[in-house]
């Protein structure tokens, strides 16, 4: 069973829109995909198993956060390891790093 999620809308960075002059480039998710998504703020990375009418369904692989770039176990009511289902309008570009130093270890 999936867990149902709220994805916000990936305005600037989202991959249809990306694509649109350019259909196609854009490639129907395969399992073992790796997809993004913005969820209350942080981004989510799925793990695709399936896809079907335009939909993924997937693991949710990776929470980070968004302002500092740490990876989260959890966020709101979202885990590591929740089956989502995610639309291809809620698919995210990963953010350009603000700044070359942020990424520092």
């Amino acid at each position: 069973m999936h867990k149902h999620v709220e994805w916000e809308d990936p305005g600037r960075d989202s991959v249809l829109e990306h694509f649109a002059d350019r259909p196609e480039q854009l490639v129907e998710p395969r399992p073992g995909d790796i997809l993004s998504a913005r969820y209350a703020g942080a981004i989510v990375r799925v793990k695709v198993e399936a896809y079907v009418d335009g939909t993924s369904i997937g693991e949710v692989a990776a929470i980070i956060a968004i302002d500092n770039g740490r990876r989260l176990k959890s966020h709101g009511k979202l885990a590591l390891g929740d089956t989502v289902r995610l639309p291809d309008a809620c698919r995210a570009l990963e953010p350009e790093p603000s700044d070359p130093e942020d990424n520092r270890t």
